[in-house]
C-alpha cells in the first residue's frame, strides 16, 4: 500500500525570523536555510522583498538569495508584496514568489495600511507578470480564522478571499490561522467553507501555536483532506501587525507527528533540531517545540 504523503512548506527563514529584534548575520541565515534543506526539506521560503524598513531583520534578503549554494530539487520562494518588490526577487533568482492579504479589514489596514480590496488592486499587476514570466505565485490569507481586531471571522468570508486568490492566478493559498487562538472546529468549518467552493485540495494549512492547539488543527486539517501545512523550524516566528501572536506551529512537532502516524515528509526530525538549534547563538535564547526537546533527551538517554 502506498504510504500517504504530506507537504511541509518550511516558512522559518522569512516567517519565523521576521519578527526578531536581534539582527541576525546574513551568513547565519544562509547556513540555516541549506541546513533545512539537508534535513529534507522541498519547499522553503527563504527571504522576503519588503521594506526594510517595515521588517530591517530581513533587509538583506538579496544577499541571502545570491549566497546560497542551492540544493537540486529545492524550491526556494520569497514574500512580495508589490512590483517593486517582485522585481527585486526576480533579481534574485527566487524560484517561486508569495503575496499576501487577510481576511479583515482592519488587520490588512495596519500590516498593509490597506483594505483587502486594495491588497489585491496592488498586488494583482505582480501576480499577472509571474504568470507571464512563468514564475509559480502563492496566496497568503491571514487572520483565516480570528483577528485581533475583529475577532472571529465567518469561514465563508476567509474562503470567499483564497477563492479570489486562486481566480487571480495563484495556484495554491495558504489559510493562516495567525493569533494561535483557533481551536480544530474552527478548522473544520473553515475547510468546510472552502470544500464548498471547490478549493479544498488547493489551500494549505497555517498554523501558529501560541495557545498550544497548533498541532492539534493541523490533525483536524489532515483529517479534512488538507496535504501542505506550513511550519517553522525551531517554532520561530510570530508577526508585529498582530499583537499577542506566538511562534510558528514547529517544523519538528510536524515531522513527529506524521512520522507517528506514517505519513511521509521526506524531512528528517534531528537534522531540523539541528538546524534550529545552530541559529540560537545569535538569537539569543533556547529554540525548539516539544518533539524537539523529546528528541534531544532521547539522545541523552540512548548516548547519541
Amino acid at each position: 500500500m502506498t504510504r500517504p504523503e504530506v507537504s511541509l512548506v518550511e516558512v522559518g527563514p522569512r516567517d519565523g525570523l521576521q519578527n526578531e529584534k536581534t539582527p541576525i548575520p546574513t551568513g547565519a541565515k544562509v547556513r540555516f536555510i541549506e541546513a533545512l534543506a539537508a534535513a529534507g526539506h522541498r519547499r522553503i521560503e527563504a527571504a522576503a522583498f519588503v521594506s526594510p524598513k517595515a521588517v530591517p531583520q530581513l533587509a538583506d534578503a538579496t544577499a541571502v538569495m545570491m549566497g546560497l549554494s542551492r540544493a537540486d530539487g529545492v524550491v526556494y520562494s520569497a514574500l512580495v508584496p508589490n512590483e517593486k518588490g517582485y522585481e527585486a526577487a526576480r533579481a534574485a533568482d527566487v524560484d517561486e514568489v508569495a503575496v499576501f492579504t487577510a481576511a479583515s479589514d482592519t488587520f490588512n489596514l495596519r500590516n498593509t495600511h490597506a483594505t483587502i480590496d486594495a491588497s489585491f488592486e496592488r498586488f494583482a499587476p505582480v501576480v499577472a507578470q509571474a504568470v507571464r514570466d512563468g514564475v509559480r505565485v502563492r496566496g497568503y490569507v491571514s487572520t483565516a480564522v480570528v483577528c485581533p481586531f475583529e475577532g472571529p471571522i465567518a469561514p465563508e468570508r476567509a474562503a470567499g478571499v483564497a477563492e479570489r486568490l486562486l481566480d487571480l492566478g495563484c495556484f495554491e493559498v495558504s489559510l493562516g490561522d495567525t493569533i494561535g487562538k483557533a481551536v480544530p472546529p474552527d478548522v473544520v468549518r473553515l475547510l468546510d467553507a472552502c470544500r464548498a467552493r471547490g478549493i479544498l485540495d488547493r489551500v494549505a494549512g497555517h498554523f501558529h501555536d501560541t495557545w498550544g492547539f497548533g498541532v492539534a488543527n493541523v490533525m483536524a486539517a489532515f483529517d479534512a483532506g488538507v496535504r501542505v501545512f506550513d511550519a517553522s523550524a525551531g517554532g520561530l516566528g510570530g508577526c508585529p501587525y498582530a499583537p499577542g501572536a506566538g511562534g510558528n506551529v514547529a517544523t519538528e512537532d510536524l515531522v513527529a507527528l506524521f512520522d507517528a502516524l506514517g505519513v511521509r515528509t521526506g524531512v528528517d526530525l534531528g537534522a531540523v533540531v539541528s538546524a534550529a538549534e545552530a541559529l540560537e547563538t545569535h538569537i539569543g535564547r533556547s529554540v525548539g517545540g516539544r518533539a524537539a526537546a523529546a528528541w534531544k533527551a532521547a539522545c541523552r538517554r540512548d548516548g547519541g
